[in-house]
């Protein structure tokens, strides 16, 4: 970019507010780039690129267009999960030499199941400054478009790619009560559901959040049960980046934990641990595992 283009980006009544605002100099900036219509970037996320001396990006080919689309040509550094302690040094170098860094991933928000957690990390710890500059995440996107009324989620990303990880994984989160958020890729989201259906109620509601505001974008929900069957009734529903969410798991009332615990004491007094838990269970209707573990805190086991 040439030193006449950052004062021509300020000048235009569209972004003049972004450019009252202060960048300063020796700073890492933290830039959210969209995650699939080009018009989702931030005025200020604008500004700032515009003002970078480096942008480090995972990949300068994608970033570069980016950067095109708006009339930039900057200087690139590549960034990416393989060498963030190498560019970080390098970037470091250059913050203390007052520069101003832009730090971007291919789409969304950089450390967010993308590079640049690393990076960052070793720009604090140098005792540089970090800002961040909001924008897209494909997470937040799709909660906003969910209906799944909870007040938390969990942020779980990509789950492991081998079957036993990935299982494991599962049966964890099996009882949490937020909502869960995963990232997967188009070809793993046939053993993505089918993990999903084998660990959770087929009860609980599922969203697949595809394409994310980009033309084809769709945004479905169902109960998890149902979810194999939408997906393979259209084969463009195997295509894109998904975000899928998944209920959280339900909790019990308050009646209905009490009126488990006494009779859990009841048959305690009776039975064994295992055999109490599993009766309580089929007389509350709660999860046996968790009617176990409570029945193990009872008895001081």
């Amino acid at each position: 970019m040439s030193e006449s283009q950052p004062s021509q980006i300020a000048q235009l009544p569209v972004i003049h507010e972004a450019a009252q605002q202060s960048y300063p100099t020796a700073t890492l900036y933290v830039v959210a780039t969209p995650i699939g219509n080009v018009t989702d970037i931030t005025l200020r996320a604008l500004h700032l690129l515009a003002l970078a001396d480096v942008v480090a990006c995972e990949d300068t080919r994608k970033t570069g267009a980016l950067l095109a689309r708006f009339g930039m040509n900057k200087q690139m550094l590549a960034a990416h999960q393989h060498n963030e302690r190498e560019v970080a040094e390098k970037l470091i170098a250059r913050l203390v030499a007052g520069e101003r860094v832009a730090l971007v991933s291919d789409a969304g928000t950089p450390a967010v199941s993308d590079p640049g957690a690393r990076i960052v990390d070793a720009v604090r710890t140098a005792g540089l400054r970090v800002v961040p500059l909001p924008g897209p995440s494909a997470a937040v996107t799709a909660l906003s478009a969910a209906g799944l009324v909870n007040d938390r989620f969990y942020f779980v990303g990509f789950l492991p790619a081998k079957a036993k990880q990935r299982e494991a994984e599962l049966a964890e989160l099996a009882r949490v009560p937020a909502t869960l958020v995963f990232y997967e890729a188009p070809h793993r989201i046939d053993e993505c559901v089918q993990a999903l259906a084998a660990a959770f109620e087929p009860s609980r509601q599922v969203v697949f959040a595809r394409e994310l505001t980009k033309l084809f974008e769709e945004i479905h929900r169902c109960p998890l049960g149902e979810a194999m069957a939408w997906i393979k009734s259209d084969a463009n529903r195997e295509r894109g980046e998904f975000v899928v969410l998944v209920e959280g798991a339900p909790q019990a009332s308050d009646a209905a934990e009490a009126d488990a615990e006494r009779i859990l004491q009841i048959l305690l007094s009776e039975c064994s641990v295992k055999q109490a838990a599993s009766l309580a269970a089929q007389i509350t209707g709660l999860k046996k595992n968790a009617l176990y573990e409570r029945a193990l805190r009872m008895k001081g086991e």
